[in-house]
C-alpha cells in the first residue's frame, strides 16, 4: 500500500500553482510591458490550480464537476500557458481554432462522463489532449534560437508530461482501470502518472519566471548600452568598443577608423519646428547611416546631435567613402526638415595612440569642417 495519497500530491501542487500565479502576476505588474505572455502565465496556473482542486474532489463533487468541469479548466489553463509563450517569443496566437477543438473534446468528455461512463474512453481523451497541446507547447520553445537554462528547462518539462503522457495511454490498454474513482488509485502507476503532471505543472511556471528575469536582464543591457531614442550605442558603450577595437589594431598591425558627425545648425531644427521634429530628425539619421554602416560597424551617440561611428579594419580612402555616402545621404534627404552633417574623420597612427587621442583628432576634423562651412568631409 503507497504511504503517499494522490489527493495530498494534487492539493499541494495546486497550492504551490496558485502562489506561482501570483508570483507571475506581480512580475507582469512591474516588469516592462515589453514582455509579454506573463498575464496569460499567470492566468493559466490559475486554471490549473482550480482544476487541480477539482480534480482532488474526485468522488466528493458530482462527477460533472470534478470530472468534466475539471479536466475543461486544465485544458484551458494548458491551452493558455501556450498562448503566454507565444506571446512572449512575438508570436500571434490563434485562439479561436484552438478553443474550438478544446470544447469540442470536453463535450466529448462530458458524453463519457454521464450518457456513456466509460474511464478509459476519458483517460485516452485525457492523455491526447495533454500530450498534444505539450507537444506543441515544447516545440514552439525549442525552435526560438539556441536554448538558454530557462528554456531548455521548458522544454525539458514538456517532453516529459508529454513522454508521460504517452505511457500512460499504452499502458492504459494493457493495465485498464475499472472504476470511476481509479483516478485517485494508489497503485505505482497511477501514482506516478499524477505527481508527474502535478511536478511538471510547478517546474513549468519556475521555467517561465526565469525566462522572464532573462528577458529582463537583457533589456536592461540593452537600455544601459544603447541610447533611449536613436537606439545607437551609449557614448560608454562606444568608447569600451573602441579601445577593444584599438587593442586588437595594435595586435595584429591593423587600421581602424572613427568618424565625428555633427547635425548642422541643428537648434534651428529645434527652434523652428520644435523638440518633436528634432528628435524624428535624430532618429532619422541613425537609421540613414545604419543602413550605410556594414555589420562590425557601430554607431554611438556622443551627446545632443553628435554622433561617433567606429569602423574596423578600415583604412582613411575606405572611411572617406563612407563619410561621404552618409553626408550624400543626409543632403539628398526628403524628409522634412532636412539636415546636412559635417563629418571629421581619423584612423589609427601610432602604437600608443588611445581613444582620447583619436577623438581628439577626429573632433579638430569636424571644427574645421563646420569652420570651413559646413556639410563637408574634413580629415585628421
Amino acid at each position: 500500500m503507497s504511504v503517499i495519497d494522490p489527493r495530498t500530491v494534487l492539493l499541494l501542487t495546486g497550492l504551490m500553482s496558485g502562489l506561482m500565479s501570483l508570483v507571475l502576476y506581480a512580475l507582469k505588474r512591474n516588469y516592462p510591458a515589453s514582455i509579454k505572455g506573463l498575464g496569460e502565465w499567470s492566468a493559466a496556473l490559475l486554471l490549473l490550480f482550480m482544476g487541480g482542486l477539482l480534480v482532488a474532489g474526485r468522488g466528493k463533487l458530482p462527477n460533472l464537476v470534478s470530472i468534466s468541469v475539471s479536466s475543461f479548466l486544465l485544458w484551458c489553463g494548458l491551452y493558455l500557458a501556450y498562448v503566454g509563450t507565444q506571446r512572449f517569443f512575438g508570436v500571434r496566437p490563434r485562439i479561436g481554432p484552438w478553443m474550438t477543438l478544446i470544447t469540442g473534446f470536453a463535450l466529448v468528455q462530458v458524453w463519457f462522463t454521464l450518457i456513456e461512463p466509460s474511464y478509459h474512453m476519458r483517460l485516452v481523451l485525457t492523455t491526447v489532449v495533454t500530450a498534444g497541446l505539450s507537444g506543441v507547447h515544447a516545440w514552439r520553445v525549442a525552435r526560438q534560437g539556441s536554448l538558454t537554462f530557462a528554456r531548455g528547462l521548458a522544454v525539458g518539462v514538456l517532453v516529459f508530461l508529454l513522454a508521460a503522457q504517452v505511457m500512460r495511454l499504452v499502458t492504459s490498454f494493457s493495465m485498464p482501470f475499472p472504476t470511476n474513482a481509479a483516478f485517485l488509485d494508489t497503485s505505482p502507476f497511477q501514482l506516478i502518472y499524477v505527481t508527474s503532471f502535478a511536478f511538471s505543472i510547478l517546474l513549468f511556471s519556475i521555467s517561465t519566471v526565469l525566462m522572464a528575469t532573462d528577458r529582463l536582464r537583457i533589456e536592461l543591457q540593452h537600455l544601459a548600452n544603447h541610447d533611449s531614442l536613436t537606439n545607437a550605442l551609449t557614448r560608454r558603450r562606444l568608447d569600451d568598443a573602441c579601445r577593444s577595437e584599438l587593442e586588437r589594431c595594435r595586435r595584429h598591425g591593423r587600421s581602424m577608423a572613427l568618424l565625428i558627425m555633427d547635425l548642422d545648425h541643428f537648434k534651428v531644427v529645434n527652434d523652428t519646428f520644435g523638440h518633436q521634429a528634432g528628435d524624428q530628425t535624430l532618429i532619422n539619421f541613425v537609421a540613414r547611416v545604419n543602413a550605410l554602416l556594414r555589420g562590425p560597424d557601430q554607431l554611438g551617440r556622443f551627446g545632443g546631435e553628435e554622433f561617433v561611428a567606429l569602423l574596423p579594419d578600415t583604412t582613411l580612402d575606405e572611411a572617406l567613402l563612407v563619410a561621404e555616402r552618409i553626408r550624400d545621404a543626409c543632403a539628398l534627404a526628403d524628409q522634412a526638415p532636412a539636415c546636412t552633417v559635417s563629418i571629421g574623420v581619423t584612423t589609427n597612427r601610432k602604437d600608443n595612440d588611445t581613444v582620447d587621442t583619436l577623438l581628439a583628432r577626429a573632433d579638430a576634423a569636424l571644427y574645421r569642417a563646420k569652420a570651413g562651412g559646413r556639410n563637408r568631409i574634413e580629415t585628421a
